[in-house]
């Protein structure tokens, strides 16, 4: 059996009660949740305080803390994921700017995203807050971001993990970008 029917099968074990399944799945999942952890602090501001081990220990006890029931798959698992790493990181950038009064906001890069801001740098509070607003409008739209920029998933693992299209994925995800960028833009000026 690979690694992905693996961890699904676990998931699902996981989420009917197993727990001895638990202890089989954090070694499967560890190095991905490393290495997305790794990614979003890449694009973290030099000198930032959070590790990226100190994410994924942080990251897995929220997750495990709150199995949500039945696990789909290892994308529904990640995405999971994605959004708890995000909560962590605004979580962090709240608190240091609360230390601060407003200085230090956590800052992350979207050019590989393309997501035009005047600056290479985005404030991920702003981010965060512009991502608020957009569910209002688009709820499927903040998951493809969370699960595109906050996860690392590709437009096919996407439209998977959301059980839609992979044209709809690129569409919500094209159509987010805008309204990210004039939503940031916005606020820069």
């Amino acid at each position: 059996m690979d690694n992905v029917q693996g961890i699904t099968r676990l998931l699902r074990n996981w989420s009917d009660g197993d727990e001895e399944a638990l202890n089989h799945l954090f070694p499967l999942v560890y190095e991905e949740l490393h290495h997305q952890a790794h990614v979003y602090l890449n694009r973290e501001r030099p000198g930032h305080t959070l590790q990226t081990t100190g994410l994924v220990h942080e990251a897995y006890l929220k997750l495990i803390g709150q199995n949500t029931g039945q696990w789909d798959s290892r994308f529904h698992f990640f995405a999971f994921a994605s959004r708890v790493m995000r909560n962590i990181l605004v979580d962090h950038a709240r608190s240091k700017n609360r230390d601060k009064r407003g200085g230090g906001a956590l800052k992350i890069s979207l050019a590989d995203v393309n997501i035009k801001a005047p600056e290479n740098d985005l404030d991920l509070l702003a981010l965060d807050e512009a991502l608020t607003r957009l569910a209002v409008v688009d709820h499927q739209q903040v998951k493809v971001v969370e699960l595109r920029y906050f996860g690392g998933l590709s437009l096919e693992e996407t439209a998977e993990a959301l059980n839609v299209s992979r044209a709809t994925v690129a569409r919500d995800w094209n159509v987010a970008r805008a309204w990210l960028h004039r939503e940031l833009t916005r606020s820069n000026a």
